[in-house]
């Protein structure tokens, strides 16, 4: 087992993953503000007391705070970084209110927001495609090399030989997916389509789940299906090829996420799973240690979760924005100030209690609450 890598370095690294990944989406939000003719009058990286800033050319305010966990743009026209519209928009000079967030019509408006999760997105897609090009990716088939005595494939009749084709009604064409799709459903009951020579088979498969714990000694219930591998297939992606093989892993990335999130939902997946910055922080040292490549991938993962995460249709963030537009777009007319206004506030509750949540799951990841426990014992 690795020794966790040292405060500092995981502060630093903890810094050269979300950093620069909130400054790319809110530079997202601000070219395509400033394509479309939006005043900005603020750009900030971080919350709370502005410890550096300047003023460029356009009146727009750059500033950095001193807590790196988020980030804004503000445009002429907002009552705060949330984008409200301020009420006092309507009684500016006419080239001014031109110039403002909310006298823009409805689809530029979507664009502008969505264009901050779009970033991350195409961020994660260039990363990932990026190291496609330069180390080729995994085309083994999802062929049964061999089937571990007792295991779940045992247990469902399972050969060595046999080609899985669909687990759950979703399509399996390699062996990653296959280990992606086990990994993410421990306990679960599964329909296993298959091919065993040129015969189309059905089974059905309970998936087993193993306590894993890694090289820094953090471990995770995860599923095991029993097989493993024929021989490893690995593939050359020429570089024109490579945006298309980056969209597919992110979309594989998402597919995941979503069932993740599913599960937590429907308690087939324990909240205790869901972390927050400090478990990132933690996860950005011990990836740091591993090397660059380690690192850049998981600010991939966190890009794609970040994009995610701001799609969401909850106010306050991106997702929550466009649904509003939607609604806007579909009754050709604003939303009512009354409604966005409870709407906004109800949404800041929201992710106050999920960033106090998420904070003491870290926390108890850590063993804070046990360690306390048992000097209170």
């Amino acid at each position: 087992m690795i020794e966790s890598p040292g405060l500092l370095i995981t502060v630093v690294a903890f810094l050269l993953v979300l950093g620069p990944l909130v400054f790319l989406h809110e530079l997202g939000h601000y070219a395509a503000g400033r394509w479309f003719g939006v005043k900005v009058d603020a750009f900030a990286v971080g919350f709370g007391k502005e410890i550096a800033g300047f003023t460029d050319r356009q009146g727009t305010r750059w500033k950095f705070g001193w807590l790196p966990l988020g980030g804004y743009v503000r445009f002429a026209g907002d009552m705060n970084p949330a984008s409200q519209p301020d009420a006092e928009w309507l009684q500016l000079p006419a080239a001014e209110r031109a110039r403002t967030f909310q006298a823009k019509p409805v689809w530029q408006r979507a664009i502008i927001v969505a264009a901050g999760p779009a970033v991350n997105l195409l961020l994660a897609v260039a990363i990932l495609g990026g190291f496609a090009a330069a180390y080729g990716v995994d085309r083994t088939p999802a062929t049964i090399g061999r089937v571990v005595e007792g295991s779940a494939a045992a247990r469902a009749g399972l050969e060595a030989g046999d080609r899985i084709t669909a687990m759950g009604g979703r399509s399996i064409d390699t062996f990653s997916d296959l280990s992606f799709y086990t990994v993410m459903r421990p306990n679960e009951r599964v329909r296993v389509d298959y091919l065993r020579g040129d015969a189309a088979r059905q089974t059905e498969a309970t998936i087993g789940a193993v306590r894993q714990r890694d090289r820094f000694g953090n471990e995770a219930q995860i599923g095991r299906f029993g097989i493993e591998r024929g021989d490893p297939v690995f593939v050359s992606v020429p570089i024109w090829q490579a945006p298309a093989e980056g969209v597919r892993m992110v979309g594989s990335i998402l597919r995941g996420t979503v069932d993740g999130l599913v599960q937590i939902i429907t308690g087939r997946r324990s909240v205790e799973e869901m972390g927050g910055p400090l478990r990132i922080a933690k996860a950005s040292g011990e990836q740091f240690s591993l090397g660059w490549p380690a690192l850049v991938t998981f600010v991939a993962f966190v890009s794609i979760n970040l994009g995610f995460i701001n799609l969401l249709p909850v106010p306050m963030l991106d997702g929550g924005h466009l649904l509003f537009y939607a609604i806007e777009a579909v009754k050709r007319g604003p939303v009512r100030p009354q409604t966005m206004e409870w709407a906004f506030r109800g949404g800041l509750a929201l992710l106050l209690a999920l960033m106090i949540f998420v904070t003491v799951n870290d926390l108890g990841a850590f063993g804070v609450w046990q360690g306390l426990a048992g000097l209170i014992g």
